[in-house]
C-alpha cells in the first residue's frame, strides 16, 4: 500500500487500480517518460494522476500543465486541488485559466473571434483606453493588487469565474492579475488552446515565466488532441467573406484599390471553382493556383487594423489570416476548393486544411519534462500513439472499476445504417427494433443516431412503435436550451422517456446522468464521416505514414465516438443500465478490436428477452 501522505492522495480507500496507476505516473515523473492512459469513467483518474505529479513538482520544482477542451472540466481539477490541501495542510499554488477574452472584463467582447479579441485587446491597451489594466500597471494601485492576490492564494484553488468576478469588481485586469498569480503557481488549469497553439504558447509562457523543460504537461479526455490539433492549423476563405470584406471597404473612403484587389480574389475563387467536375462539389488545389503578393496581404492588414480600432472586428483581417498560411507547407496540409449552394446561390469555399496533428503535438513532447495523456475512450493506444507523434511512450489500459454484473453490453446485428442498405424497408426495421428496446427498459434511454437526417428519418416509423414520451435534440442548440431539455428528461426517470439524440452532437459526451436518471444507451449504426475529399486525404496520409490510413482516418475515430456516446450510461459504481450498438458492422474484426477489451459484448439477436433478464422484467 502506498503511502497517502507522501502521494498526497486524499481518500482513505484507494482501489487496486488506482495505485497501480498513482506508481506508473510517479514513475513517468522520476524517470521523465511520457505516457497515454485508457481509464474507464470511475477509475479516479484525475486523483490518481495529479496527486503523485503535484507531490513530485513541488519537491522538484516544476510546473503542472493541466489541460482540458472545455471549461466546465476544469472544475474537478480544481475541487480535488482543494481537497488535497484541506486533508494535509498544504497550500499548493494553483491558478485557473480559460481564453483571453472570456476573462474579460469590457462589455461587448463576446461575439469576437479570438483573432479579432486580441487586436481590440492590444489596441486599448496601446491608446490606454482599458481601466482594468490601467490599474493594474498603476504603482500607485500596488499595495491593493498585491492584497488582493494575496486573499485569492489563501483562498484558492478558486474557479476562474470567481476569481474573474472579484477581480473585476476592484476594477483590474482579471487575465493580467492570474498570470502574475501563475508565475508562482505549481498547478495551472488550462484550455487546450493554450498550449496547442504555437503563438499562444509561447506568448503564455513567456508571461508566466515558465519553460517546457520545467513543465508536466497533461491532457484531460485527450481522444480529442488529434483533431483539436489539426482545427487549429486549419484555415478557410469563402465567396461570402469576399462579400463581406468589400462592404467593409465601401464604408471606408480612399480604399478603391483595396475593393478591386477583394473582387479580384473573389473572381479567381469562382475561377477556381471551373476546375469542379459536373455534378461534383469539390476538388484538390495546388497551392500556385491561388497565390497573391505580400505586399498586397500587407495592405489588406494595415487596413484590417483601422477597421479593428473603429469596429472591433474586420472581415478583411480574416482575408489577411488565410491568406498568410495558404503560403505554409504542403506536408501534412491539404487544399481543397467546395462549391454548394445558399439560397440559390454558388458559395466557392477554398480550405487549407491539417492532417497531422503531430506538427503540433511533437515540438511539445520533445519539449516537455513529461506529457501525460489520459482519456475514458483512449482506444486503441498506438493509434494515438502514431498520430500525435510519440517516439518512446507507456501506454496504459485499465478496465472499467464497476461491478460487471450492472451493465449489460450488447451487439444487435441484423441492421445497418450502411449506405447501400439504407432504404424505407431498413428504417421500419431499425424503428420497430429500437421502440421493442426502449420499452423493455424500466426508466430513461437514449438512443444515438449518425445524423440528424438518419434520426428524422427512423424516427417516422419509431414514434408509432414507442410507448414513452420522446425527446428530440435539436441542431445547434445553445447552452441554456440543452440544459432544459436534459432537466426535463431527467423528470421522467420514473416513468420513463426517450432523447433521440445525434452523435456528434450537444449529448454525445459531457454530460452525467449519474443514478437512476438513464438506465440504457442505444447506438443506432456507426458515425462515420462522410466520405469527401478531406476524409481521402486524411485517409491517403495515414496510409503513407503508418499504413494504418483506412482505420485511421475513418473507422477507428468513428467507433471512438460510438464508444463515448455509450459512456453516458454508468457513471457510477451503483449505476445499473444497458449498452447496446445496433449495426451488423460491430461484430466484424475491423470494428470490434476497437472497443475496449473488458466490455464482454454480448452478440444477440433477442436484445428484448436480454434486457428483461437483466432487469428481472
Amino acid at each position: 500500500m502506498i503511502n497517502k501522505e507522501e502521494f498526497l492522495f486524499p481518500y482513505d480507500n484507494i482501489r487496486k487500480s488506482q495505485e497501480e496507476l498513482i506508481l506508473e505516473i510517479r514513475d513517468c515523473a522520476e524517470k521523465k517518460k511520457n505516457a497515454l492512459i485508457h481509464a474507464p469513467t470511475g477509475i479516479g483518474k484525475t486523483i490518481s494522476v495529479l496527486s503523485p505529479l503535484v507531490s513530485y513538482a513541488v519537491k522538484n520544482d516544476l510546473t503542472i500543465f493541466f489541460l482540458t477542451p472545455r471549461h466546465m472540466q476544469h472544475k474537478i481539477v480544481l475541487d480535488t486541488l482543494r481537497l488535497i490541501k484541506k486533508k494535509f495542510n498544504v497550500n499548493i499554488t494553483s491558478v485557473d485559466f480559460i481564453g483571453k477574452k472570456w476573462m474579460c472584463a469590457q462589455s461587448g467582447v463576446d461575439f469576437l473571434s479570438s483573432g479579432e479579441f486580441g487586436e481590440y485587446c492590444r489596441d486599448l491597451v496601446e491608446k490606454g483606453s482599458c481601466v482594468y489594466y490601467e490599474n493594474f500597471k498603476n504603482k500607485q494601485m500596488s499595495t491593493k493588487r498585491d492584497s488582493l492576490l494575496f486573499d485569492i492564494l489563501k483562498d484558492g484553488p478558486m474557479h476562474v469565474q470567481d476569481v474573474v468576478g472579484i477581480i473585476a469588481k476592484e476594477k483590474f485586469c482579471p487575465f493580467e492579475m492570474s498570470a502574475v498569480l501563475a508565475q508562482k503557481a505549481k498547478v495551472v488549469v488550462m484550455d487546450y488552446y493554450h498550449i496547442l497553439n504555437p503563438n499562444i504558447r509561447k506568448s503564455i509562457l513567456a508571461r508566466l515565466n515558465k519553460e517546457l523543460e520545467r513543465s508536466i504537461i497533461v491532457f484531460d479526455e485527450s481522444h480529442n488532441l488529434p483533431e483539436k490539433c489539426r482545427n487549429i492549423l486549419t484555415e478557410q476563405i469563402s465567396t461570402r467573406i469576399i462579400e463581406l470584406s468589400v462592404r467593409e471597404v465601401e464604408q471606408f473612403k480612399g480604399a478603391e484599390g483595396l475593393k478591386d484587389a477583394l473582387l479580384d480574389i473573389g473572381n479567381s475563387l469562382l475561377d477556381l471553382s471551373k476546375k469542379i467536375e459536373f455534378e461534383k462539389s469539390e476538388c484538390l488545389i495546388n497551392k500556385n493556383d491561388f497565390d497573391y503578393d505580400d505586399s498586397l496581404i500587407k495592405d489588406l492588414g494595415s487596413f484590417a487594423d483601422e477597421v479593428r480600432e473603429e469596429k472591433k472586428r474586420s472581415y478583411v483581417g480574416s482575408v489577411v489570416h488565410f491568406l498568410e498560411l495558404w503560403k505554409g507547407q504542403d506536408f501534412g496540409f491539404s487544399r481543397i476548393l467546395t462549391k454548394s449552394f445558399l439560397e440559390g446561390k454558388a458559395v466557392i469555399r477554398l480550405k487549407y486544411s491539417c492532417l497531422d496533428p503531430s506538427l503540433i503535438t511533437k515540438e511539445i513532447i520533445d519539449s516537455s519534462y513529461c506529457v501525460i495523456g489520459m482519456s475514458g475512450t483512449l482506444t486503441p493506444l498506438e493509434m494515438y500513439k502514431d498520430l500525435l507523434g510519440f517516439d518512446k511512450v507507456k501506454l496504459l489500459e485499465y478496465g472499467s472499476p464497476f461491478p460487471k454484473k450492472n451493465q449489460l453490453n450488447l451487439i444487435i446485428p441484423g441492421i445497418t445504417t450502411k449506405f447501400t442498405a439504407r432504404s424505407e424497408k431498413m428504417y421500419n426495421k431499425i424503428a420497430l427494433k429500437s421502440a421493442c428496446l426502449v420499452n423493455a427498459v424500466k426508466g430513461n434511454s437514449i438512443i444515438f443516431f449518425p445524423s440528424y437526417q438518419i434520426r428524422d428519418e427512423i424516427n417516422l416509423f419509431f414514434e408509432k412503435w414507442c410507448k414513452k414520451t420522446t425527446f428530440l435534440e435539436q441542431k445547434g442548440m445553445n447552452k441554456q436550451e440543452r440544459d432544459d431539455l436534459i432537466e426535463k428528461f431527467k423528470s421522467y426517470k420514473d416513468k420513463g422517456a426517450v432523447l433521440l439524440a445525434v452523435s456528434n452532437g450537444s449529448f454525445g459526451e459531457g454530460i452525467d446522468l449519474i443514478g437512476d436518471y438513464l438506465k440504457a444507451v442505444f447506438v443506432v449504426g456507426i458515425p462515420l464521416s462522410k466520405q469527401d475529399l478531406e476524409v481521402q486525404e486524411l485517409i491517403d496520409y495515414y496510409e503513407k505514414r503508418f499504413k494504418k490510413g483506412w482505420d485511421y482516418g475513418y473507422i477507428y475515430p468513428a467507433i471512438v465516438t460510438a464508444i463515448q456516446n455509450a459512456g453516458r450510461c454508468i457513471r457510477s459504481e451503483h449505476d445499473k443500465g444497458v449498452i447496446a450498438f445496433l449495426d451488423e458492422r460491430y461484430k466484424w474484426g475491423n470494428y470490434f478490436k476497437c472497443f475496449p477489451k473488458d466490455k464482454n459484448f454480448i452478440v444477440t439477436d433477442m436484445p428484448v428477452e436480454k434486457i428483461n433478464e437483466f432487469f428481472g422484467n
